[in-house]
């Protein structure tokens, strides 16, 4: 897809003329991550924008004890870092590939050029980090009042409405990412050995299948009764 199409997707950019969006193009940088990479850690200097081409970034918050947590992934036509640009801190959180992936970077002299002369774009970045404020709420509630095997149900379900596709079955949803287990760990704020053992009871009660490269979901009632929706 075209640096143009991937920004008309953009929620921070819908308000662009093709005049505007060309001239934007031209400030825009490319940079690709093998799976795994590290684009940014903690403590960064923060000084660009990026916009997801292709592929998908985890934001990751690691702790000094090696442990991790994983507030958000984000795939094509997502942005992020908009935060170490507004307010000149380092970065909050690690930014990791998920799989290989292509990014746009965006200057932060050109980024906030860019918002001094678009108030819509303005409230779309505000309305960015709003949803993510949110999103880590809801996740520290989980984590403070909910088992691990609820937290799972619901965090595979999140998946299964963002990046689910038709799977091997009558209504069997395929989560189109493959994710380790230390993945799922860090999303759900458990142990992998954790998420080992309640994928594996999962498996045995016929709610997922785990047998290829991605986890495929075979009965979402069960699952939702399990995640208490």
């Amino acid at each position: 897809m075209k640096p143009n199409q991937i920004l008309k997707e953009v929620i921070l950019f819908h308000s662009l003329s093709d005049e505007d969006l060309e001239g934007l193009i031209s400030k825009l940088k490319r940079r690709s991550l093998k799976k795994g990479e590290a684009l940014f850690r903690k403590g960064d200097e923060g000084n660009t924008l990026y916009i997801v081409k292709e592929g998908s970034i985890k934001i990751v918050l690691p702790s000094e004890m090696g442990d991790e947590v994983t507030p958000a992934i984000l795939t094509a036509g997502d942005f992020f870092g908009e935060m170490a640009l507004l307010d000149g801190l380092p970065r909050s959180a690690d930014a990791v590939a998920l799989e290989a992936s292509e990014l746009l970077a965006l200057k932060r002299d050109d980024f906030l050029n860019f918002l001094t002369n678009n108030e819509e774009a303005i409230r779309a970045v505000f309305s960015a980090v709003s949803q993510r404020l949110r999103k880590t709420d809801d996740l520290l509630e989980d984590a403070c009042f909910l088992n691990i095997s609820t937290r799972l149900a619901r965090r595979l379900i999140d998946l299964a409405s963002t990046y689910g596709s038709e799977g091997e079955g009558d209504e069997v949803i395929k989560i189109d990412m493959q994710l380790t287990q230390k993945d799922l760990a860090s999303m759900v704020g458990a142990t992998r050995e954790s998420i080992n053992k309640e994928l594996r009871l999962l498996r045995e009660k016929g709610i997922v299948d785990t047998s290829g490269n991605f986890i495929q979901i075979i009965n979402m009632d069960r699952l939702k009764r399990r995640a208490r929706l």
